[in-house]
């Protein structure tokens, strides 16, 4: 398409173009700068690109909270951690804050007026933006806590719940912020509080930087986070204060595989690293914390796909029940492997605390607890396999299409694009099986390594519905999202102004056009969810959970 109009010019955008908070004051910098945590870093150490003053600047804000505010809810998906600097916090454990005091929002919901405008708008100019909005933004780049959430009975919540304080220098969030997983505890304000709120990409900045700081975050979570973890396992219902604090001490923390893990997601099953072997002895019960492993048997000279396990799952239980019944004496051994699917965090639960505090209070009939491994089908393997192996398992809302149903009268793109200002938002093709093919549109994946390197948190969890959206505003067109997604459902596209022209940056730059990404948003704020899906005349098209798909 040749260009019409006036060319467009605006300055490259930069990964500090927006700060956390666009109105900090040189107080409350000064008052960050002089904390101990960050007086303790070393500036040097720090790269021109991102030094230390810069991340204090824009990568953090300084929250003031009321009696009775919440700082962060429990389900919330956070893209950031936290710092108390005056007063203290409480964490609501059991039995939580009531769902109906937690204030959660719903999703905008998109007018009449202004879907109308989208049909009607001048669909023949792709990617066409208002450029203004980019040069005087004013908003903060934020997507963090639950801020205008006020609890209405405090003292009947901590009267009636287990309360845990958090006092003056304590760290929280990061293990939400950096894991890509929604909020295990709500935290508030029993009376005025001062909090630094950081987004997530200066912590990780930090903490590539310092040693102190990574393994602060990692003994910080052995003494708040894993122990609300260890408490939402049915397993351990039921286990006394005395007994949960030795369990905590007691487990051990393993990663296998890197975080980073679509840089190796072509790799083949003999590359996964191995978590536990089949015929190995249990030494104690694995639990995924984050991630997903393969659960495999042998099978002639390889290996045989049974199942896979997500968070929360647990394996290696049946075994070490068994043995300590007596019953089966032979099956002591590991019947499966398990390995990395990628990235996976672990932790292993020794089996003599087990065998002092779990196993006794079991009874005789009482149903292992692990997954189902020994029912699939030839069919269903075969199916387990392909979609394991292209990390399917990953996707929350993957868009698949029965291509014995699609007629491919293309209905489902243009029913997208016409809610996207003319630009469809997926492509009607990808990867095949069994006549089932699982088209290139983004599947908001349950661990969305997209989000792993953008710079400026464009990319992010919606945190009310988990789903992986893009902030137009704040996205500076570097494309890592892009290269990071394995699944290639990520597209940079160049931006037109009103008048039709690409944008391009300024002659000083390079003359360069601007480009942002894209990609499915399910149709955010429009009611009846995705168009593609309601537009298809055939009902071949469906967005799925992965782990329902049965091919």
């Amino acid at each position: 398409m040749s260009e019409i109009g006036t060319e467009e010019r605006i300055d490259r955008p930069s990964r500090w173009d927006v700060a956390f908070d666009t109105e900090m004051s040189d107080v409350d910098f000064a008052m960050l700068m002089d904390r101990p945590e960050i007086k303790a870093l070393d500036p040097s150490s720090f790269p021109r690109s991102a030094p230390l003053d810069g991340l204090v600047r824009h990568d953090m804000r300084v929250n003031r909270y009321e009696a009775g505010e919440i700082v962060v809810r429990e389900g919330d998906y956070g893209n950031s951690a936290f710092l108390i600097l005056e007063g203290e916090l409480l964490i609501a454990r059991s039995p939580g804050i009531p769902e109906e005091q937690l204030g959660r929002s719903k999703e905008a919901k998109r007018g009449v007026l202004p879907r109308l405008k989208t049909l009607f708008s001048n669909a023949n100019i792709p990617e066409q933006r208002d450029t203004n909005r980019y040069q005087h933004r004013n908003g903060s780049a934020g997507n963090s806590g639950a801020r205008g959430a006020f609890l209405q009975d405090v003292p009947a919540i901590i009267e009636d719940g287990d309360i845990v304080r958090l006092s003056e220098g304590t760290f929280f969030g990061e293990l939400a912020a950096l894991g890509r997983v929604p909020r295990s505890v709500s935290i508030f304000a029993e009376k005025p509080a001062v909090v630094m709120e950081m987004r997530w990409q200066g912590l990780r900045d930090i903490m590539k930087v310092d040693r102190d700081w990574r393994k602060k975050i990692n003994e910080l979570y052995r003494s708040t986070a894993l122990d609300s973890y260890l408490r939402q396992l049915p397993l351990l219902k039921g286990l006394a204060e005395e007994q949960f604090a030795e369990l905590a001490d007691e487990c051990l923390f393993e990663t296998y595989g890197g975080f980073d893990w679509h840089v190796s997601f072509n790799k083949s099953k003999a590359d996964e690293p191995a978590i536990a072997k089949e015929g190995d002895y249990p030494d104690g019960l694995l639990v995924v914390r984050a991630g997903f492993a393969r659960v495999s048997q042998k099978f002639g000279n390889g290996q045989k796909t049974l199942t896979y396990l997500g968070a929360g799952d647990m394996f290696g239980l049946d075994e070490l029940l068994q043995a300590w019944r007596g019953k089966h004496e032979r099956e002591f051994k590991l019947k499966h492997s398990i390995s990395a699917l990628g990235y996976v965090d672990v932790i292993r639960i020794p089996v003599t605390v087990l065998e002092r505090h779990v196993f006794p209070n079991l009874g005789d009939d009482a149903q292992p607890l692990t997954a189902q491994t020994d029912k699939a089908t030839l069919s269903e393997t075969a199916v387990m396999e392909w979609a394991l192996d292209k990390r399917y398992m990953n996707g929350t809302q993957s868009m698949v299409i029965d291509l014995d149903k699609c007629m491919r009268c293309d209905d489902c793109v243009r029913a997208c694009a016409s809610t996207h200002d003319g630009n469809p938002r997926f492509r009607r093709e990808g990867e095949i099986f069994d006549r089932k093919m699982v088209a290139n549109a983004c599947m908001h994946c349950k661990d969305p390594v997209c989000m792993i390197g953008c710079p400026t948190g464009a990319i992010h969890r919606s945190m009310e519905t988990g789903s992986v959206l893009i902030n137009d505003d704040t996205c500076i067109g570097c494309a890592t999202c892009a290269n990071s997604c394995p699944y290639k459902n990520i597209v940079m596209v160049p931006i037109r102004g009103k008048t039709g022209a690409v944008v391009r940056d300024s002659a000083e730059q390079g003359g360069q056009p601007i480009v942002k990404a894209t990609k499915c948003d399910l149709c955010e704020g429009i009611p009846g969810g995705p168009a593609c899906v309601r537009a298809c005349p055939h009902d071949a098209l469906s967005r799925i959970d992965f782990r329902d798909f049965n091919g």
